[in-house]
């Protein structure tokens, strides 16, 4: 098979990743796509460094096996920990990460306040806090560690009384309307974005990196000349490490 008809892989900790494989396919329609998440071992913002690389570098290996020209690693967690080794791997194809999006909430306006919700791990890595020691002079950015928020997508809960429970008791010391932005920085918290915005009102602008990253990997594959020249609409093939969570996959795919 020519490699521009190879398909983007896209890799997760779970179903989380499914946020930016949306962006990919309404960005890119007729590319393939090759999603595979690793349930079995989420969530990774609680692990060590060197477990979390290990599982990465294990999981891509086995997707670069079944063919892949493109690497999107949509889990900011893997991303903060992993990135560099894929990318010395990978030396020939487009390797994406995703960071959450500072940047552009800090864009908004002078020096807003800016909630970045994130894994324990992502709020602990280096490259977050390099993140966030660039924009510290032009704002207040504040990082929420948020254990456990992960999993009521991975157990496809994305609304109701516990979700709601578990959200107004980790933001309530953030709901007093002078927040500007909230940044989500996992992959799973977008599938959670009506209940986090219910929480905490109409005030804040909701942002998340699924749209920087898709840019970002079209460009790299325009650049490399990777693009397919099919015109039909692409393929998504789905693999789970616990594969009674493919039907969750289908359903956060299209998801609104």
């Amino acid at each position: 098979m020519e490699k521009r008809d190879l398909p983007v892989a896209v890799f997760d900790s779970g179903v989380g990743g499914i946020s930016v494989l949306r962006e990919l396919v309404r960005l890119m329609p007729q590319e393939n796509y090759y999603y595979f998440g690793d349930s079995i071992h989420a969530p990774y913002g609680t692990k060590k460094p060197e477990e979390i690389r290990r599982l990465t570098l294990e999981n891509t290996a086995h997707m670069e096996a079944k063919g892949m020209k493109a690497l999107v690693v949509a889990c900011n967690t893997a991303t903060s920990t992993a990135i560099a080794a894929l990318r010395e791997k990978y030396t020939d194809i487009p390797v994406v990460g995703i960071e959450p999006a500072v940047k552009p909430a800090v864009m908004e306006k002078e020096h807003p306040k800016v909630l970045v919700m994130a894994t324990p791990m992502t709020v602990q890595a280096a490259k977050f806090r390099n993140l966030m020691e660039r924009f510290e002079n032009r704002a207040a950015v504040i990082p929420l560690g948020c254990p456990g928020l992960m999993e009521f997508v991975e157990a496809g809960k994305l609304e109701g009384p516990e979700v709601e429970a578990y959200l107004q008791k980790l933001l309530s010391p953030y709901c007093s309307g002078d927040l500007d932005a909230v940044v989500l920085g996992c992959t799973h918290y977008p599938f959670l974005r009506r209940a986090i915005a219910k929480v905490l009102g109409d005030g804040p602008h909701i942002l998340d990196g699924s749209e920087g990253t898709a840019r970002e990997l079209k460009r790299r594959l325009t650049e490399m000349d990777l693009m397919t020249g099919r015109r039909e609409k692409g393929q998504v093939i789905f693999e789970e490490s616990i594969p009674e969570k493919i039907e969750l996959c289908h359903f956060l795919l299209n998801c609104k």
